[in-house]
């Protein structure tokens, strides 16, 4: 019988994979699309770990790539819950690199993957519940609700039955962009 509520401890993943060049882009630093996957797996391990089910992606929140990441550097992936609804869990992800001979650390990239847990016919199934224990746990499941609601809020306001356009000229005036509207 799966427990009711879970420690985010006993949940977390860490990863750490060295670069290597058939890893790397055209420009010689490590594809993007290398990292992505590298995170869809850590984010299914947590999740998994987190619920005891088979889980798949629901959404992935807002990858930005702040460094790159250069071959022969170690890639460690930390991922965690921060925060569990009835089926589905919210798995912060970081990415940080290390230069090996330097010992320099940078910080690449952090996301947020929505994960959902399936049971055994595919059907969304409940996952434990989270204990939160340290102020950063609760800012973390805080900060996933907000995002929730701002992510429909955004998706109401521009719905093609109700969106204006007058509204949001204001936001074209300085664009890289001309319109030239056919009604």
């Amino acid at each position: 019988m799966m427990s009711n509520f879970k420690y985010v401890k006993d949940s977390q993943v860490v990863i750490t994979q060295l670069m290597l060049p058939s890893h790397s882009n055209f420009s010689g630093k490590i594809h993007g699309g290398f990292i992505l996957n590298l995170m869809d797996q850590i984010a299914f391990a947590c999740a998994s770990k987190h619920s005891g089910q088979y889980c798949v992606t629901a959404s992935v929140n807002k990858v930005d790539f702040v460094n790159p990441i250069e071959v022969g550097e170690l890639v460690t992936l930390k991922a965690s819950v921060n925060f569990t609804g009835r089926t589905s869990m919210v798995i912060g992800l970081r990415v940080d690199s290390e230069n090996i001979r330097t010992g320099e650390t940078k910080h690449c990239n952090s996301s947020y993957f929505t994960m959902v847990a399936k049971d055994e016919d595919g059907n969304s199934t409940p996952v434990p519940g989270l204990i939160l224990t340290s102020k950063a746990e609760i800012r973390r499941f805080a900060r996933s609700i907000i995002r929730q609601q701002e992510s429909k809020n955004r998706t109401s306001r521009f719905d093609k039955n109700t969106f204006k356009i007058d509204d949001y000229l204001s936001y074209f005036e300085e664009s890289n962009s001309k319109i030239e509207l056919n009604l």
